[in-house]
């Protein structure tokens, strides 16, 4: 069973995850490209983190759902939308669904917050297959820019509208 509940991202094994993270960040990526947050970000109050961990309490993996700042929309008014971050599973767990199960946990977050989307950034480098697999499975397109970000040849940028019934995964 996988357990996806928040957790504060400075305790020590979590922050441990994170380094790695990090780490592999800056191994695949040139520096101005890596976009991934520190543990100061992410313990801002706009951010959500939230792990995975088995029933034995062992830490499976990790994400995070930052809200943007708000747009003004059309007549109805303010548009809110949200971030995932800190995508992670730990090396021993990776292909036993935790991802999916911290990504429907943030989807379902950003569901209940009203958020009209729910955006990302990853890699196109192969490192960053398996992650672009799973984001498309859950029904997030591809997009452009969004929020502070810029055009780059080292990021992939996708969406998940979710204003219409039935777009991506139930919450």
């Amino acid at each position: 069973m996988i357990i996806v509940a928040p957790e504060s991202p400075a305790a020590a094994e979590v922050r441990a995850l994170l380094d790695e993270h990090l780490a592999d960040m800056y191994a695949t990526s040139p520096a101005e490209s890596v976009h991934a947050l520190d543990l100061t970000a992410l313990l801002a109050p706009t951010v959500t983190f939230l792990t995975a961990r088995g029933d034995d309490g062992r830490l499976l993996g990790c994400g995070a759902l930052s809200e943007l700042p708000p747009s003004t929309g059309d007549a109805a008014g303010t548009v809110r939308a949200g971030e995932v971050k800190s995508m992670r599973t730990a090396r021993p767990a990776r292909g036993r669904g935790v991802a999916a199960a911290v990504l429907d946990r943030l989807v379902g977050l950003a569901r209940e917050r009203g958020y009209a989307s729910v955006s990302l950034e990853t890699g196109p480098q192969e490192f960053f297959a398996p992650a672009r697999r799973l984001y498309a499975r859950h029904g997030f397109v591809p997009c452009g820019p969004f929020g502070d970000y810029a055009a780059d040849p080292c990021s992939v940028f996708r969406t998940l509208d979710l204003t219409h019934a039935g777009v991506g995964p139930a919450a």
